[in-house]
């Protein structure tokens, strides 16, 4: 039985997270994943959560909570005809397949092993967030195929070894090539869609029977995590996607990566002591 003055606790900085999750959400077109993961990677402690399973169940509970946050920052992108349609009409296909791909990887791999994944890809990323200059480009329009559908896949891969919606990865790979960000943070909403789907099956499947998962857990999904997540993103991330059109994104973009850069440094610490 987990006591009471946990459980509370478990509420309390789960509500917290959500709120920014949300908010991050609708603002970079991001699931909320990055800050969800490590965040529950902590919570999770209250639940007595073995470590061996403590980072699959972060990943995996991270995706369920973005499969309704993408659809709602999505919707408040389209309604401003912000997304690239056809850049996500294209990947409709190759970006679940590397999250399927990712499903079956994470069956068979340690959570140390996770852990060093994301801190690896958080530490590049959020290197490349403070450092941004708009004068960075590898192109001045997004590469064809099949460079492009490698790119999806590739997308699609990594953030479900991280439990990220994609937001982060598509967002440096659009503007890159010289779309503007606004278009790519709408974009990444729709990208969360493709990965958060097959994200959210695969780690069920992953995680199926596993002895040490906690209660109200199926597969790597943790339900009590979800229900108290999903409506606080819900609210939240409508207002992130509206903000983004009027807030300073420049001064956002380096906090984030800042605090991309200490969730890695946290892992990195976790893998040795």
């Amino acid at each position: 039985m987990i006591p009471f003055h946990e459980l509370v606790w478990f509420v309390v900085i789960l509500a917290m997270a959500a709120s920014i999750a949300g908010f991050l959400a609708g603002m970079f077109g991001i699931g909320g994943g990055a800050i969800l993961v490590p965040v529950l990677y902590q919570a999770f402690t209250l639940l007595d959560t073995p470590d061996s399973v403590r980072m699959h169940l972060s990943i995996g509970t991270s995706l369920a909570v973005i499969v309704p946050t993408s659809i709602s920052s999505f919707r408040a992108h389209y309604r401003k005809n912000a997304p690239d349609l056809a850049l996500l009409n294209g990947w409709i296909i190759v970006v679940p397949l590397g999250v399927i791909i990712a499903s079956v990887i994470v069956a068979e791999t340690s959570s140390s092993v996770l852990r060093g994944i994301f801190a690896c890809i958080a530490a590049l990323v959020g290197l490349r967030m403070v450092f941004n200059r708009d004068s960075w480009r590898l192109g001045d329009d997004l590469p064809k195929n099949p460079i492009r559908g490698i790119v999806g896949f590739g997308i699609g891969l990594l953030s479900a070894l991280m439990g990220v919606g994609g937001g982060v990865l598509n967002n440096t790979f659009m503007t890159l090539f010289g779309r503007p960000v606004h278009q790519a943070v709408a974009t990444s909403a729709g990208v969360g869609i493709l990965i958060s789907w097959p994200g959210l099956i695969g780690y069920l499947w992953a995680g199926w029977g596993d002895p040490g998962l906690p209660i109200y857990s199926t597969g790597y999904i943790n339900w009590i995590a979800v229900a108290l997540t999903v409506p606080i993103t819900l609210v939240v991330a409508p207002l992130g996607a509206h903000a983004a059109h009027k807030l300073d994104k420049r001064q956002l973009e380096v906090a984030f990566g800042i605090f991309l850069l200490m969730v890695a440094g946290r892992f990195v610490w976790s893998l040795y002591f």
